[in-house]
């Protein structure tokens, strides 16, 4: 009978173990994926929701099949109707405080990301209520989600980066190339080209009607306000580029900042160089150069001097982030390819190792969709966001052959522009 006791109640544990219930915040998992003038997404979840037009939709991972009981933690007077994927349901709000309200069950056959959207239908009152989170009861196995973690980051979705190995001795120069393809073009993303130990090089899609390519220096003076930076330890401007803009910046490090609004394209391909070079005295000059492929030329965007510092180029690497966090849930790609290295003796090598890295949201595994590798054309590539479920694990290595030609590049007219 005791061992009878003992399997029962093992039985009944590992059953208690696997059965969970997920309570999923909208501040941190939700978007306005349809119409998104007509409702918010603030910290206490859905708010000022009146567009019937408006779609909200949330999503959190899963590991393995299962049926889940779902609930909404809402208040309002209002019916909406919650869908997943063919499955849909109408929910009556009755309450003028929040209280779980009765969704409905569902069947998911999937391993990885569900999505769940919400969409009103009437209302009494001006807005269709607010919700704070969904709830999933009775869920088997593994979960991930954005919780005990920033809302702010855990929106924005996971920056993945690619860090090239450089060849033994001094580098002055690092030459990258970057194709954004239409797949991967997303407003409110940075596809950064040609990364250094100091700051960043690369191309922004800013707005409808603005693109920019970037450039930053962090000052050597640790902190988030520019204007707390000494005189001795700003960044100092030595060259500006035609139609640059000059200015700092902040709240990631703070330093000196270049840009050029330039109507950069998806699917061609643009090519970035960039120098860093000890002056003897102990500072660094930092020189980024664009080739804008439409105007078939060269363009200076700004050298900076950096100083007490002294150092030659350390650390390449690209990367792409989403500094937008209402648009998490939108996938972005690009593409980086006939990396070289030029030595300060002027020797070029080609560089086809590279690692794939990831930020702290991709760590702290609030999300899964964060991806690094190599194509059939010799290039690497990076992705995320867009809810996607397949991973790339952090410290993988990649390799291209080491085809391709060494940049030729007109050094005298470079000091010219």
């Amino acid at each position: 009978m005791k061992k009878l006791y003992l399997l029962a109640l093992l039985l009944c544990t590992s059953v208690f173990a696997q059965s969970q219930q997920l309570a999923v915040g909208f501040s941190g998992n939700g978007y306005i994926t349809r119409q998104q003038d007509g409702a918010q997404i603030t910290e206490k979840g859905i708010a000022h929701w009146t567009n019937p037009n408006t779609i909200i939709s949330i999503y959190f991972y899963l590991h393995q099949p299962t049926t889940a009981d779902l609930s909404l933690y809402a208040k309002g007077h209002s019916e909406i109707k919650v869908s997943y994927g063919k499955n849909s349901f109408k929910v009556n709000l009755q309450s003028d405080d929040y209280t779980k309200v009765p969704v409905g069950s569902v069947n998911i056959q999937q391993v990885g990301y569900v999505r769940i959207d919400l969409q009103g239908i009437s209302k009494r009152d001006d807005n269709f209520g607010e919700i704070k989170q969904l709830i999933a009861d009775n869920v088997t196995g593994k979960s991930n989600y954005v919780k005990d973690f920033s809302d702010y980051w855990g929106r924005r979705g996971p920056s993945v980066h690619l860090a090239y190995t450089l060849p033994e001795g001094d580098t002055e120069w690092f030459y990258n190339e970057i194709t954004v393809p239409k797949e991967g073009e997303t407003m409110h993303s940075y596809y950064m080209a040609a990364g250094f130990g100091e700051g960043y090089f690369g191309m922004q899609y800013n707005s409808p009607t603005e693109r920019r390519i970037l450039f930053s220096v962090w000052s050597p003076f640790d902190t988030q306000d520019p204007k707390e930076i000494p005189d001795e330890q700003k960044i100092k401007l030595l060259r500006q580029g035609k139609d640059v803009h000059i200015g700092e910046f902040g709240n990631e490090g703070s330093g000196g900042q270049s840009y050029l609004k330039y109507p950069w394209k998806a699917g061609q391909t643009y090519k970035f160089l960039m120098q860093v070079r000890p002056d003897g005295k102990g500072n660094t000059t930092y020189t980024a150069y664009f080739y804008a492929t439409d105007e078939k030329k060269w363009r200076l965007i700004a050298s900076f001097l950096r100083p007490q510092t002294s150092t030659w180029y350390k650390h390449p690497h690209s990367f792409l982030e989403n500094f937008n966090p209402e648009q998490g849930y939108l996938s972005r790609k690009v593409l980086f390819g006939n990396q070289w290295a030029r030595s300060k003796e002027g020797k070029w090598t080609r560089l086809t190792e590279a690692t794939f890295t990831h930020d702290a949201t991709a760590s702290a595994q609030v999300r899964l969709d964060y991806q690094g590798g190599y194509t059939k054309d010799n290039r690497f590539y990076l992705k995320m966001g867009g809810f996607f479920n397949e991973s790339v694990p952090m410290g993988t290595k990649f390799h291209c052959k080491p085809t391709g030609k060494e940049p030729e590049i007109d050094w005298d007219a470079l000091q010219q522009l």
